[in-house]
């Protein structure tokens, strides 16, 4: 028997992404969004208001970057959740993060997050919040690399949003190979 819930904005997982993006005057804010996915091979699509202040920040300059949230960083993660950069000035001073500057976007990277997709700004729409970002790099520290040089999801260790809980998760085990389990069923 299923137990119907109505209209809820819950899926399985949801990305825990920071957005992050340079004001008018070079000053980086970030912001955490979980209602977001890839929209296609070179696109990304978030849910973000108007309202934030990175929202702005990244309609100015055209640009923002998305780093993955891990589990080390959740405080720090969360907090730029909470806080808004339009009552905080420079509210990412109290995370410990450490910035650099993109080299493919105007936009900042985050060290302590070890993951980042770089983007353009393609479109948004403030009555959707709909936000559209052009994926032009994906960056990774070699600290989360596998021995083949690509993203190991178990040194990243990127953590979902729990919308029915308010919680936040880590990622677990592979329990299978995606486009091959199926061909026994062919």
């Amino acid at each position: 028997m299923r137990k119907n819930f109505g209209v809820k904005p819950w899926s399985y997982p949801q990305p825990v992404w920071i957005l992050a993006a340079y004001d008018e005057n070079g000053i980086p804010d970030a912001m955490n969004a979980a209602w977001g996915g890839i929209s296609e091979e070179n696109q990304l699509s978030i849910c973000i208001s108007a309202e934030h202040k990175t929202t702005a920040n990244l309609l100015a300059r055209k640009a923002f970057t998305v780093s993955m949230a891990t589990v080390d960083q959740v405080v720090a993660c969360d907090y730029v959740g909470i806080v808004s950069g339009n009552n905080v000035k420079d509210k990412l001073a109290k995370t410990g993060w450490h910035l650099s500057k993109s080299s493919f976007v105007d936009a900042p990277l985050i060290d302590e997050l070890p993951m980042t997709i770089e983007c353009r700004l393609i479109s948004y729409d403030p009555e959707s919040c709909r936000l559209i970002g052009e994926i032009v790099n994906v960056s990774a520290e070699e600290s989360v690399l596998d021995e083949n040089g690509k993203i190991d999801p178990e040194k990243l260790q990127p953590i979902t949003f729990d919308p029915v809980h308010n919680t936040y998760r880590k990622l677990g085990d592979v329990v299978g190979k995606a486009f091959r389990d199926g061909v026994q069923l062919k």
